[in-house]
């Protein structure tokens, strides 16, 4: 008689309740204290971080306020050095031309007797060429309105063509550079004569008084 041995049935491993099983999702680990302390960290770090770029900030814009302030001196150097040096020049080419001014008028007077030709009429001419262009300029004419400011008066007449002091005669023209004149005009004046200002109101006078006694007899009768 044959026995029968019973069947093996494949058995599972008991498992402890308390185990996790293969088919559980695993958990998230807890995280360690470094990690819990990492963020309070890194907001220190960013404050401080803040603080300095600040404090950069600042330095950046004191250094710009400096760096403006020096080029505005400079820039104020710079013009006061130019008008000096141009007030310089100006008084240097003042002083030059103011001593030639003699030969300048001996040119003049050499012109008007005839004398400037040949040689000497060249020299004269760039001589006063090269004045015109340091910025002399020649003033004064006969029949102009007598100005003290620019005019020196040397001689005194009345005449009975004028109204006001004018000048008649110019003895020596006057020079200027730009607005600064070197020398005065040297000129005979003449005023108006005195008596021909008092005739001329006393004139005046009895007009209106003849006038005046033809409206009250009516006027001249009609013919």
């Amino acid at each position: 008689m044959t026995e029968e041995t019973p069947g093996f049935d494949e058995q599972q491993p008991d498992v402890p309740s308390g185990a996790p099983s293969d088919d559980a999702e695993p958990q998230a680990a807890a995280p360690s204290p470094e990690e819990e302390a990492a963020p309070a960290g890194d907001t220190e770090q960013n404050a401080a971080l803040v603080a300095q770029l600040d404090q950069t900030r600042s330095a950046l814009s004191e250094r710009t306020g400096d760096l403006q302030r020096l080029q505005a001196e400079f820039q104020n150097y710079r013009r006061r050095v130019e008008r000096d040096r141009a007030a310089v020049k100006e008084t240097a080419v003042a002083n030059l031309l103011t001593e030639l001014l003699p030969v300048l008028d001996d040119i003049g007077r050499a012109r008007e007797h005839g004398e400037l030709v040949g040689g000497f009429k060249s020299v004269a001419e760039s001589l006063e060429t090269t004045a015109a262009k340091l910025g002399l300029q020649q003033f004064g004419k006969e029949g102009e309105p007598f100005d003290p400011t620019i005019h020196e008066a040397l001689m005194h007449s009345y005449a009975p063509d004028v109204t006001e002091t004018t000048c008649v005669a110019i003895l020596q023209p006057g020079y200027r550079i730009g607005e600064r004149t070197i020398r005065p005009a040297r000129v005979a004046v003449a005023e108006p004569q005195p008596g021909a200002q008092t005739a001329k109101p006393a004139e005046e006078g009895a007009e209106a008084q003849a006038d005046g006694e033809n409206k009250e007899n009516g006027g001249p009768e009609e013919g």
